[in-house]
């Protein structure tokens, strides 16, 4: 599984390797070799040997680019190195890398870190610094960053070690919560990092950052991941964490056991309504009802004649359908309305959801934000285990209320991955904070970044599609947490899928053939294991 490692995490990963008799010049050396690797492969795609500059920092950052100056330029690359700071005082596995170019070029070779010493370079390699900053970037460093940025937009390929300096490799931010500006962090076409991503890798505005991200393998070895100081609960989301649970139809099988979805719609965002009942339906619910006001009746009538169309007269209709045994899953907000009698639909039937109990799917999206603005904690007494809100960022906002201790950076920090955690635990349900870097947040403290949504996802409806795959899902019978999860890799995946031109509901439409490939992954795997 793609398990991410914070900082931390990541810091005691290398220390356990160490107690385990893997030197850190090893590691170095092999992290310095992989960068080198990454560029010649690189190249040797484009114009072949070409100049490079390496801009090396202090620490062991910079001993990484040391060893990979050197790999190049004994393969014959023109190299140009420079350090930000004193040769002689570097120390550690850092000073041995320098030591090691020094002897074979000469400390003559070391150049002072200058924005020259980028003329000329068809690639520039960034190791100033890691995972270990821990302040904005300033002074010649910053001034460095600014000449990176200059060069590339000359045509230089930027290449950071690790992380592009001046980013924060848990949170995704520059380093210190920093505008972004000029000089803030580096803006790298390709990011080598070592043997595990980090949650900045794929958080806005780092994976943007990094540019194409490559993991290296540097001799750390698996088992640390077990060590407690290591163990992460923090995973890029992918097939791995979720496919043993999808749904799979058996031959006993019949509509309601496959699971009964309720989609209430509104009366005159009738679409949104339309897109959840479809993509409940292409992920596999056996059955699908939409509760429909009166007025909007004949519309969605006349959407698809595989789906189940009940009037809703009032609220006490719709409870009523919410409290049918037979439904499995409900979903509510999309396309429901703002205007004051929609708003207090939405309180009843979160009501009665809340009274169906732990067994009993929900979905909240859109307009039940609003419905619930500024009261999120009067929200919660209502939802269960198997409850997944599914905001975007304002939705996130409108739902906490400005003054909600979970809107403070100082309570659950700024970052998307602290901010849905924190939510996710206050309300005691699985939060899918939606966006290109989607984090789904589980109320134990689990938590999975989807990253692979290309930008055609930005368009009216995609939102309510995911909506519908995550409560077709949920009525199949999967949990909440990975329900969520293969909601957002399958509505990703779809769109990549389909390609340019995309609009909501040509979503629906690639489910199938996605899950045709995991459930046969799945089958094959029963083979191999005699069941």
């Amino acid at each position: 599984m793609n398990v991410l490692l914070s900082v931390a995490r990541m810091r005691a990963a290398d220390a356990a390797a160490i107690a385990g008799g893997v030197s850190g010049i090893t590691l170095m050396e092999h992290a310095g070799r992989a960068v080198a690797d990454a560029v010649m492969a690189h190249q040797r795609g484009g114009q072949g040997v070409a100049p490079v500059a390496v801009l090396c920092g202090p620490g062991n950052n910079g001993g990484d680019g040391f060893v990979a100056a050197r790999h190049l330029a004994a393969a014959g690359w023109p190299v140009r190195l420079a350090l930000l700071g004193e040769l002689d005082r570097l120390t550690g596995d850092a000073a041995l890398a320098a030591a090691e170019w020094v002897g074979a070029w000469g400390r003559d070779s070391v150049l002072a870190a200058e924005s020259r010493v980028l003329n000329g370079a068809a690639v520039v390699i960034d190791a100033l610094f890691g995972t270990g900053l821990t302040r904005p970037l300033s002074g010649a460093a910053r001034e460095l960053v600014v000449a990176m940025a200059a060069a590339r937009r000359d045509g230089a390929m930027v290449v950071a070690v690790d992380v592009p300096s001046g980013l924060d490799a848990d949170t995704g931010h520059p380093v210190g919560s920093r505008p972004m500006e000029e000089g803030g962090m580096v803006q790298a076409d390709l990011t080598v990092t070592f043997f595990r991503k980090k949650p900045g890798h794929l958080l806005l505005p780092g994976r943007v950052a990094c540019g194409a991200t490559r993991v290296a393998d540097i001799g750390i070895p698996e088992g640390v991941l077990d060590g407690p100081a290591v163990a992460s609960d923090v995973w890029e989301n992918g097939p791995a964490l979720f496919v043993d649970a999808l749904p799979r139809p058996r031959v006993d099988d019949h509509k309601y056991r496959r699971g009964h979805a309720l989609v209430v719609g509104g009366a005159v965002m009738t679409g949104a309504a339309r897109l959840v009942a479809r993509a409940a339906q292409r992920v596999g619910a056996g059955m699908v009802t939409v509760a429909s006001p009166p007025a909007a009746e004949l519309v969605y009538r006349l959407s698809s004649p595989s789906q189940i169309v009940r009037p809703m007269s009032d609220a006490t209709a719709a409870a009523d359908m919410v409290a049918d045994p037979r439904v499995a899953a409900a979903v509510f907000g999309p396309g429901a309305g703002t205007d004051d009698a929609s708003q207090a639909l939405l309180h009843a039937l979160v009501a009665a959801a809340g009274r169906r109990g732990s067994d009993f799917g929900l979905v909240l999206d859109a307009d039940v934000f609003t419905a619930f603005a500024g009261a999120a904690d009067a929200l919660r007494p209502h939802l269960t285990g198997r409850a997944v809100l599914t905001p975007h960022e304002g939705e996130f906002a409108r739902l906490f209320g400005a003054g909600h201790p979970i809107l403070s950076s100082t309570a659950s920090g700024a970052d998307k991955l602290s901010r849905a955690r924190t939510a996710a635990r206050h309300l005691g349900a699985v939060v899918l904070l939606k966006g290109a870097d989607t984090v789904i947040a589980h109320p134990d403290g689990r938590a999975v970044i989807e990253a692979g949504g290309p930008a055609t996802l930005a368009t009216a409806g995609s939102g309510d599609v995911l909506a519908g795959l995550c409560v077709g899902l949920l009525a199949g019978g999967m949990d909440a947490f990975r329900a969520a999860q293969a909601a957002a890799w399958l509505h990703a995946r779809a769109a990549v899928r389909f390609g340019p031109g995309l609009v909501a509901e040509d979503l629906p439409e690639q489910v199938p053939a996605l899950l045709s490939v995991l459930l046969r992954s799945m089958d094959d795997l029963d083979v191999a294991a005699g069941k």
